[in-house]
């Protein structure tokens, strides 16, 4: 007997705070805000350690929100998992995703497994742990968790992990210093890559993708060690780690599947259509044998070797422009082509979220 159902709508914005588009959703009875367990968002901001934009939508949206649901502003950012990440460059269209679970009586004559989701927060990080890991074994705990709150078992039916981790700030790496600790690193805009990558080798962990134990000098550079369905997003408007889990689960009602694939590289147009061919697309995906598709989600980095498929970049070298920025632009325009839509999800910065230069692909049709 399946117990859930999952929702799924995207929604296009014409700025950070840009909330009309869900008023008027939730005016029509389309989305019960009550319903509402995550919303994923890009913003048009640089996704650096100074990007306001971030904070900006998320303290928009839990305004508009909180009258819905008889609580203060501050308390819907506990009771929903939001996860902004800054950076439309190129193609990519500013926009948010809203996912809605409820509970339901049966399963509709829906047979086999369908989208699934599953939230849980780590406990709030020491400056001094960020990067390390206690980073890694608490967003470990925090995957197990989220899995069963989706009602996925097998490790084999996630798709897609996305978390939203912290970063270190000048006050945060002081007050670890005046405790007689060492952060990671001395950098703000360093630590948000070594939150992120400690972030993925902890689903890595839960997934079972790494089988031997990891120290704390195996972030950012073991590089071999990594998972293929995590997607980590550093923020400087927290200090734990949120931690959402799609999948597919035959608990679910949902009329929605997702599937993925893995990018070896910024132009891994294969892995593109393989993740597509998973739930039944082709490239250029129109609505396709009964199957619509309604959103993907990428990682994008700047290949570390400096190369790709053996011709030199120079993302790693330029000072005007952020590499992060670099990839995401890249590797959107690919997506975007191949899938039809600019109004796609790719977050920068793949620190052991895929292979060196490569990241997750995963794609969610609704049929």
């Amino acid at each position: 007997m399946r117990t859930t159902s999952v929702d799924f709508i995207r929604i296009a914005t014409k700025g950070p705070g840009d909330v009309s588009g869900l008023a008027s959703m939730i005016a029509s009875g389309s989305i019960d805000p009550k319903s509402i367990l995550a919303v994923l968002g890009k913003t048009e901001g640089n996704g650096g350690v100074n990007d306001f934009t971030r904070e900006y939508a998320v303290s928009a949206l839990c305004v508009a929100l909180a009258p819905h649901l008889d609580m203060p502003p501050d308390g819907v950012e506990h009771r929903i998992a939001f996860v902004m990440s800054g950076g439309t460059e190129g193609v990519l269209s500013p926009h948010i995703t809203v996912f809605t679970r409820r509970s339901v009586a049966g399963s509709g004559g829906i047979s086999g497994k369908r989208l699934s989701i599953g939230m849980a927060h780590t406990r709030d990080f020491l400056p001094e742990e960020l990067g390390r890991r206690a980073q890694i074994e608490e967003t470990a705990k925090a995957v197990t968790a989220a899995m069963a709150d989706a009602g996925i078992k097998d490790p084999r039916d996630v798709h897609f992990v996305q978390i939203k981790c912290p970063l270190l700030t000048s006050d945060r790496m002081e007050a670890a210093v005046a405790r007689g600790n060492k952060p990671a690193t001395t950098s703000a805009y360093t630590s948000m890559a070594y939150s992120r990558g400690a972030s993925a080798l902890g689903v890595a962990v839960a997934l079972g993708e790494i089988k031997d134990a990891i120290c704390d000098a195996d972030v950012l550079r073991r590089y071999d060690l990594f998972s293929s369905v995590a997607s980590t997003s550093a923020g400087i408007e927290l200090m734990h780690n949120v931690v959402i889990v799609l999948g597919n689960s035959d608990m679910s009602a949902s009329p929605y599947e997702i599937g993925h694939a893995v990018m070896h590289d910024a132009i891994d147009a294969a892995a593109v259509i393989d993740a597509l061919k998973s739930v039944g697309l082709p490239a250029g995906a129109g609505p396709h044998a009964g199957r619509e598709l309604v959103n993907i989600f990428a990682k994008a980095e700047a290949s570390p070797s400096g190369t790709v498929r053996g011709f030199r970049h120079t993302m790693l070298e330029d000072t005007d422009i952020s590499s992060t920025r670099h990839a995401r632009a890249a590797v959107g325009g690919l997506i975007a082509g191949l899938a039809g839509t600019s109004a796609v999800y790719v977050s920068g910065g793949a620190e052991h979220q895929g292979p060196p230069g490569g990241g997750p692909v995963a794609v969610i049709v609704r049929l």
